[in-house]
């Protein structure tokens, strides 16, 4: 893919990296352009893989005070078709293209309390607006979810300039973030009209959240949230998706999407966000022979249960899991689950 002109892209050379917590990178990106990335804000960046390039998007973790450098931090996806391998193989000196900052999720300065919540690598969507937040003196709490310490990036940075603002939720050490709890605390509070949640994290941890909002009859305009969209309920395998009106049958490979599967099969789809947001790649659902692994934060939960439609970009189909069969992703060798799908 090649980077288009008209979203400001640019040479940017790597000035720092290195590890900043298990699998995850930092990295530092300087270009000549003076411009701050304001909190929520993200780079794209032409990341290079097999057959050619494409384009992937980053927050910013931080802006130097020149406005010149911006840190990242990047997450090895296990599933990756190599952009998360590209940025992990980037060594000071290298250049790249990437945009300009973009703001896609902004953060909203005057409620009265704020709670932000990041699960894993969904911190480096949060460090920045908790920075904010503590220099205007603003009411906050950041929760930040991970698996284990050695995997939650800038824990200890966030610890020592947030305090007791900070509440970790480790699963190893029996922290685990309680989704109900939290939301009900939010929910019971005097203050409730007016707190604002922000999150980032896997589609299971925003599921969990919006649904207790929902279910508590919080303003569904005071939560906020952007998602990765690379995580989903099943491990991830091959199935077939199906196009009748066009004459199209193809595999979609564990690394690859529906969507990709579908345009490498000679189909034209639109499609933007890449993350499950937006709804443009939306297929209709024909037929089923499997179930469908919902990665996406566009549809309600009705019209999921439903399965009438699925998300091209980030959804997936599997075939059903038995009861004897551990649903983390060890499952019996069986043939492809299959979808049916129109596009429009």
């Amino acid at each position: 893919m090649t980077a288009p002109n008209s979203m400001g892209w640019q040479a940017v050379r790597v000035v720092a990296c290195g590890p900043v917590a298990d699998g995850i990178q930092r990295i530092v990106l300087e270009s000549s352009r003076v411009e701050r990335a304001a909190p929520g804000s993200h780079l794209d960046v032409e990341v290079a893989i097999e057959g050619g390039s494409e384009v992937r998007s980053y927050s910013v973790v931080n802006t130097s005070e020149d406005g010149r450098r911006h840190t990242l931090a990047v997450h090895r996806a296990p599933q990756s078709r190599g952009g998360s391998e590209f940025m992990h193989r980037l060594r000071v000196g290298d250049e790249l293209n990437a945009t300009r900052p973009l703001q896609n999720f902004p953060l909203r300065v005057g409620a009265a309390r704020y709670t932000l919540i990041a699960g894993g690598i969904g911190i480096t969507a949060m460090v920045a607006m908790a920075s904010m937040l503590r220099r205007l003196g603003a009411d906050y709490t950041l929760v930040y979810v991970g698996r284990t310490r050695a995997r939650m990036a800038f824990l200890a940075e966030l610890e020592l300039e947030h305090g007791d603002r900070l509440r970790a939720c480790v699963d190893d050490e029996d922290t685990s973030l309680n989704v109900a709890q939290l939301v009900d605390q939010i929910a019971n509070d005097d203050l409730s009209p007016a707190i604002e949640a922000y999150m980032c994290g896997p589609i299971r941890l925003m599921d969990a959240v919006r649904r207790k909002w929902s279910d508590t009859g919080l303003p569904l305009t005071n939560l906020r949230f952007e998602t990765f969209g690379n995580s989903g309920w099943f491990d991830p395998e091959e199935f077939i998706v199906r196009i009748p009106r066009l004459g199209i049958e193809t595999a979609v490979a564990p690394d690859s999407s529906m969507l990709e599967a579908i345009q490498g099969a000679g189909a034209e789809m639109m499609f933007d966000c890449l993350k499950g947001e937006c709804g443009l790649c939306e297929v209709k659902v024909l037929g089923l022979d499997g179930c469908i692994d919902h990665r996406d934060v566009f549809f309600s939960e009705e019209q999921k249960n439903a399965s009438r439609k699925m998300c091209a970009c980030v959804s997936r189909v599997v075939r059903p899991v038995s009861s004897d069969v551990e649903t983390s992703g060890q499952s019996a060798s069986r043939e492809s689950a299959i979808v049916t799908i129109d596009i429009t």
